[in-house]
């Protein structure tokens, strides 16, 4: 059974940067896609990043050119690197795994990322 749990989120100001960890246990991490999906309060749960086991990544237009994802294999975490951030990324973001298209995981409780000044 594969688990996992997400950190590295908080607060910051327009324009700064955060880095997301998704550290898993479990067998064959490299096997599956991983992504980053986030909901905004009020808002349903919406794909933000992805990354497929052979490392081609894809990401929601809303933060192309800011956002870049990637993952150690040797490490079994995937990673979401911020940039650029603006009060609209602030959301509840969580990592999941699959193949296929189809999510594997369960939703985890997620890290907080408030962008605010």
């Amino acid at each position: 059974q594969v688990q996992f749990v997400e950190s590295g989120g908080g607060l910051v100001q327009p324009g700064g940067s955060l880095r997301l960890s998704c550290a898993s246990s479990g067998t064959n991490f490299s096997s599956y896609f991983w992504g980053w999906y986030r909901r905004a309060p009020g808002n349903e749960r919406e794909p933000v990043a992805r990354i497929t086991s052979s490392g081609s990544t894809y990401y929601a237009d809303s933060v192309k050119g800011r956002f870049t994802i990637s993952r150690d294999n040797a490490k079994n975490t995937v990673y979401l690197q911020m940039n650029s951030l603006k009060p609209e990324d602030t959301a509840v973001y969580y990592c999941n795994f699959g193949g296929g298209g189809v999510i594997f995981g369960s939703w985890g409780q997620g890290t907080q990322v408030t962008v605010s000044s």
